[in-house]
Parts: C-alpha cells; structure tokens; sequence
C-alpha cells in the first residue's frame, strides 16, 4: 500500500484494528500516525480514550490492560506505540498476548523505523491486521508528491519552477516539506510558483550543484567546475559523498549513451536509466557531448581518487586534480590504463 492510498483508506474509515507502520522514510510514517490519531479518536477525547508509549518503556503486561479497558464516552480508544523498534524481544514477547484476543473498540497502532518481520509479533500483526512499509521516494515520484502537496496548501508549480524545486530539494521528504513552506510564505496570496520564486527562496543543495559540476565537466568549463567543487567542499559536503554522486552521474551518463544507441525510445529512458523526467533533458545534452573514450576513462579515474581519498590524501587537491582531468579530457596515465573494463558495472 501507498502513502496515498493509506491516506484514502484512512479518509474512507477503513482503518484496520491492528496496524503496523515502518519504513526508511520517516517523515510519511510520523504523518501517517498522525492521520490515524486524527481520525480514530477526536481531539475533545484524547484525555481518556488516547495512550502512546514508545518502545524502550513498553510494559507488555500493563500496556495490554490499558489495551483492554473500554473507552470513555466514545466508540473507540486508540493506543499507540511509537519507535517500537527499540522494544526488545521480551517487550514485544509480553505485549503479545493482547494479540491473541484484542478488543474490537480498540485500535493499536505501531511506528517503527525498522521491524524483523520473523519475529511472532509481527506474524500475528498479519493476520488480524496490517504491516504496512513506506520506502523512501524515488526521484522519478518526487515531482507528484510535490504537485499533491503544493496542491493542497491551494498553489501550482509551473513547469520550470517544479523542475528546479525537484533538482534542488532531492528526495528527502522533511526537507522538501520545509522548502514548500518557505515557497508559500515568499509567494503571498499568488497561486503560481514561478521560476524566480524557487530560485529566489529554495536552498541550493548538493543535488543541483553536483548536477551543474558534471555539466560544467562536460562543457570543458574547468574554472566553473573548480568553483562549483569549492562551493560543495565549503558548505562541508564530505569528499566521498561528492565523488560517490559524481561517479553515480557518469555511470548515467555511459547508461544514456547505451540506450540512446539501442534505440530507446526518448519517454522510456527515465525510467530504464533510473531519473527523474525532469533531468532528463540535461543529462542527454550531457551524454551527447561525451564520447565514449571520455566516460571509460572517468572511471578509473574515480577508482584512483577514492583509494587516495580512503588512505588520508588531501581530499581538495584529490578532487580538484580529477575535476582538471575529466574536463580537460586529459590522457588516462600509462599506470591507469586497462583498468576500466565496463564503466556501467562500476
């Protein structure tokens, strides 16, 4: 099940009694609980008939009365245990017993960054409701989630605003929800988000920045990739990090190439590439200016600096000589050469 498909069964009252929620994506797990309180036990009854525990202080026993005790001048009670990931075995083992016979009035919902679904909590959470998994967002969902968003707070992306809010919030939902909200309070009562307001209002993050870097390689503009690489360094984006995204761009890039050569069709590369549409567009000038001698020599390239990089070398220098080679174009060194192999499989 989706996050929005959660969220209309939540609307349309089909709540299950027994309802597990865990994902890497946190921020759609913390708003999900909250969609589920919201909606099972109103703000006026949440002195009597609302209990949340979180993992580490679960009491099985204790915590399986309260779960037992009717609600208060309402239909239903709701308990709620939150990070049930730092419960122990013998927490979980206790609490169980409720799972055996719970009551029909009320509701038990768990949060959890991770859970072992071997474990007989789980299984028996199967059985009489539901364990529900929310992945974090791939960037070819991000420009959807965004519009929902920016949807219900009654505002529109045009086209290049949307497509430069996705390159520079990436995929972490609580910081894209952050920026939206600047976005709203810099627009005022204008329903439109143009261009000039994202550009004006939403953070540069290293997804934009690594994205120009490798579009400055490629054009052969060294000054401009040297400072776009110092402006990643200074904001204390780590070396690994920025060479881990740069050799993820190119093995794009070498990817596109391939597809481009087997005749894919243009609206199929997206996804056979693995990017948001919105990329798309400057990834294939990208690919189109490389030759393939260019992108199999980067990636030894990329091998030589992490090997620097892991045993203590001066990370700026590694970096700043590896942006020189690759938008210079310059000859792989004679010790380097034959170590390629297939750029795409690195």
């Amino acid at each position: 099940m989706t996050y929005e498909q959660f969220t209309q069964a939540v609307r349309a009252n089909r709540i299950p009694p027994v309802l597990v929620l865990h994902g890497d994506e946190g921020y759609l797990v913390e708003q999900a609980v909250r969609q589920v309180i919201a909606a099972v036990v109103p703000p006026e009854g949440r002195d009597f008939n609302l209990t949340i525990v979180h993992g580490r202080d679960l009491k099985g026993h204790e915590l399986a009365e309260q779960a037992r005790t009717l609600p208060v001048f309402a239909d239903r009670r709701l308990v709620v245990i939150r990070n049930l990931h730092e419960a122990s075995a013998d927490q979980l083992e206790a609490f169980s017993s409720y799972l055996d016979d719970p009551v029909p009035e009320t509701f038990l919902l768990c949060a959890a960054a991770g859970i072992d679904k071997r474990r007989k909590f789980f299984q028996k959470v199967a059985q009489i409701g539901e364990v529900i998994e929310f992945k974090r967002l791939y960037e070819n969902q991000m420009p959807q989630f965004i519009r929902d968003r920016a949807k219900e707070a009654g505002r529109t992306f045009t086209g290049p605003a949307l497509k430069l809010f996705c390159r520079r919030v990436g995929n972490n939902l609580a910081e894209v929800m952050g920026e939206l909200e600047k976005l709203v309070s810099y627009a005022g009562d204008r329903e439109f988000f143009e261009e000039e307001d994202v550009a004006a209002v939403v953070s540069d993050t290293r997804v934009e920045n690594v994205f120009a870097l490798t579009d400055a390689l490629g054009s052969g503009e060294t000054a401009e990739a040297l400072r776009l690489l110092a402006r990643l360094l200074d904001d204390g984006q780590p070396p690994l990090v920025i060479l881990t995204m740069l050799t993820r761009h190119y093995r794009q890039l070498w990817k596109t190439r391939e597809l481009l050569a087997q005749g894919v069709p243009q609206k199929d590369l997206p996804r056979r590439i693995g990017v948001n549409p919105y990329f798309l567009g400057g990834l294939l000038a990208q690919a189109r200016r490389c030759s393939d001698m260019q992108l199999r020599e980067a990636f030894p390239r990329f091998l030589s600096v992490d090997l620097a990089l892991k045993s203590g070398g001066d990370a700026r220098a590694q970096l700043e000589g590896l942006v020189f080679a690759l938008s210079a174009g310059a000859p792989l060194p004679k010790n380097e050469k034959g170590r390629d192999g297939d750029p795409s499989q690195h």
